[in-house]
């Protein structure tokens, strides 16, 4: 008997250790991508519509399985109602009129899919496209750090009403609805006066609002655009966009949390593309500096560039960075991998390199896989203090030179991928190592 419990103490202790290493990147004991995800959605036949989404809602509605709506046009739901839908329900976009849903402020959306039934928000073409359609608009008034209180949606929306495209107050605790496991694909439509819309936009979204399991892909904007708020994300996926994966402005303080995001450098916009992109404003001017800068606490993420040969993609300029820090912000990263880039970061050249600004933004525990440059600002040739300060024994991050298939689990397996990391594959903390562009 004090054999087998001896035994049993071994293995569980084994057992723990080896769970308890899966730190950084996403996390989890099983795979969470399963089941509920779709790596291959232009394959996918989602039905004929049945019912069709037009003008606006402006009284509770409940969207059901046994149906496929069309949603036509730009959607508003108004006057506090609550657009509910049913697991596995499909709502195919228009692409003639270039579809988007707006929940505007006070208005909720409860999308509630199960891994086993996500909710799809798709193309109704039988060729999709990256930028069908529009996008996903929820609007709170959660604070914001533009002048006044409020601000309005720019994207050539078509409201009855100007209250149902703005968005912010002093609300921290603005619930918008829930997302989780659901799926948006090919959204993104480009217009000639106001660019690109984003899959997701989340505008003064407060953080009794859910967003969780959502997967984007195949945009032809922002994957998840956040502007303001104090929502918190996770178990989100971005795969494929065109431009950013995740992008954070005019004060948000946000938690992105065991989220993943997969570029491709075959898809990229010429215009330049990053998994995330951190900003208080897009003018300076336009910024109430009494109020707060955006904050993003950034936790087990996973940013990896997939590509067939790294080296000559690189070479040919079609990779860049994973994630731009801007000025006047807050940034912290931790447990997570960057894998595939060139450079890893770029700090805007406008951040003034002090104890203030660099205690302000933050990588720590981050495995930095197969990048070409790790932390550099933008327009220096030499970032060797940078590295150095990143590189140092402090802040435990860790560099790394290896294939997707030996980092991760199962990155190659196009139906269903495992982006957890390798755990015997990381490497000891060390000072520094430095690239060496002749390998």
């Amino acid at each position: 008997m004090k054999n087998f419990i001896t035994t049993a103490l071994i293995f569980l202790l084994v057992l723990t250790n080896c769970f308890a290493q899966q730190e950084k990147g996403i996390i989890g004991y099983d795979n969470w991508l399963d089941s509920w995800t779709e790596f291959k959605p232009s394959h996918t036949d989602y039905g004929e519509p049945t019912q069709i989404l037009s003008g606006k809602i402006s009284k509770d509605t409940k969207l059901l399985k046994r149906d496929v709506y069309l949603l036509l046009g730009d959607v508003f739901v108004t006057d506090s109602a609550t657009l509910t839908i049913e697991p596995g329900t499909r709502i195919l976009a228009d692409y003639d009129t270039k579809a988007s849903l707006i929940v505007t402020k006070g208005s909720k959306l409860l999308a509630k899919g199960t891994q086993t039934d996500p909710i799809v928000f798709t193309s109704n073409r039988d060729t999709k496209k990256a930028g069908d359609w529009g996008g996903i608009f929820l609007l709170g008034d959660a604070p914001i750090n533009t002048y006044g209180q409020l601000a309005s949606l720019n994207y050539g929306l078509k409201p009855s009403s100007t209250e149902h495209i703005a968005y912010g107050g002093n609300n921290t605790e603005s619930d918008s609805g829930i997302l989780k496991y659901v799926r948006i694909e090919f959204a993104g439509k480009r217009t000639k006066k106001f660019g690109y819309f984003n899959a997701l936009t989340l505008a003064g979204v407060g953080n009794q609002t859910v967003i969780e399991n959502v997967m984007v892909s195949y945009g032809a904007g922002n994957s998840y655009n956040v502007l303001g708020g104090s929502v918190i994300l996770e178990k989100l996926v971005s795969y494929r966009s065109k431009i950013n994966d995740y992008e954070f402005n005019f004060g948000t303080q946000c938690q992105l949390i065991n989220s993943l995001a997969i570029r491709s450098p075959y898809v990229s916009s010429a215009n330049g593309s990053r998994c995330m992109v951190i900003k208080s404003y897009d003018n300076k001017e336009e910024s109430d500096t009494s109020k707060r800068e955006t904050f993003v606490n950034a936790e087990n993420l996973t940013l990896v560039n997939v590509s067939d040969d790294i080296k000559t993609d690189m070479s040919m300029g079609l990779v860049q960075e994973a994630i731009f820090v801007g000025p006047d912000v807050s940034f912290a990263i931790n447990k997570s991998v960057v894998s595939g880039f060139y450079p890893a970061v770029i700090l805007d050249d406008n951040i003034k390199l002090n104890n203030e600004n660099l205690e302000k933004i933050q990588f720590t525990k981050t495995y930095f896989n197969n990048c070409k440059g790790n932390i550099y600002k933008k327009g220096y040739t030499n970032n060797d203090d940078l590295e150095s300060w990143y590189g140092s024994r402090a802040f435990s991050n860790l560099y790394a030179k290896g294939s997707d298939k030996e980092t991760f689990i199962a990155a190659n397996d196009n139906k269903n991928p495992d982006f957890r990391l390798q755990v015997n594959r990381i490497i000891a903390s060390n000072d520094f190592i430095t690239d060496d562009d002749e390998d």
